[in-house]
């Protein structure tokens, strides 16, 4: 069984915005045909467990991860908890530090004494911007540490290489 995927020729402009400005994406699509098994079509994408208490950043990370990755949102430090726990489990938490009823560095502590999320890379995205900050949250086991205002390529940059080692 083939699938043919055929795109033309299309500019799209988008002009969303982040931080109060606005950003134009200007993307083009190349006329081309695919033809591929389809298996590769149905491979299961990595799943991506973002908890973040800004309800407008956490679906903003969301859709730009969506394409690439299974992504599940929580909105605070203990629904985070608890999604990490269930199956399937994240390949990767993105947490923000300064959320309701539990914070992202106690959070990742919890994770880090369970051994079946023990390994589980975390990337910190937090408004916290001390050094100590910093080194708290690596302390704690995060294995990238990301201050906003941050530019969404270098996240998807660092789940990449914290998901597939690239």
């Amino acid at each position: 069984m083939q699938t043919v995927i055929a795109l033309s020729v299309k500019k799209i402009d988008a002009f969303p915005t982040f931080c109060g400005k606005k950003i134009r994406y200007t993307a083009r699509a190349v006329r081309s045909a695919l033809s591929f098994p389809a298996p590769m079509v149905t491979a299961t994408k990595k799943r991506i467990l973002v908890v973040e208490d800004e309800q407008d950043t956490a679906a903003m990370i969301a859709r730009f991860l969506g394409d690439e990755f299974d992504t599940v949102v929580a909105t605070n430090g203990v629904d985070g908890l608890a999604l990490a726990q269930q199956e399937p489990r994240p390949d990767l938490v993105i947490v923000d530090i300064m959320m309701p009823k539990l914070d992202g560095v106690s959070m990742t502590k919890r994770l880090r004494e369970h051994e079946p999320t023990r390994r589980v890379p975390i990337i910190f995205l937090t408004a916290k911007s001390d050094p100590m900050d910093v080194i708290a949250g690596i302390q704690a086991g995060a294995r990238h540490y990301i201050t906003k205002p941050f530019v969404l390529d270098d996240l998807k940059k660092k789940v990449r290489k914290a998901v597939y080692g690239r």
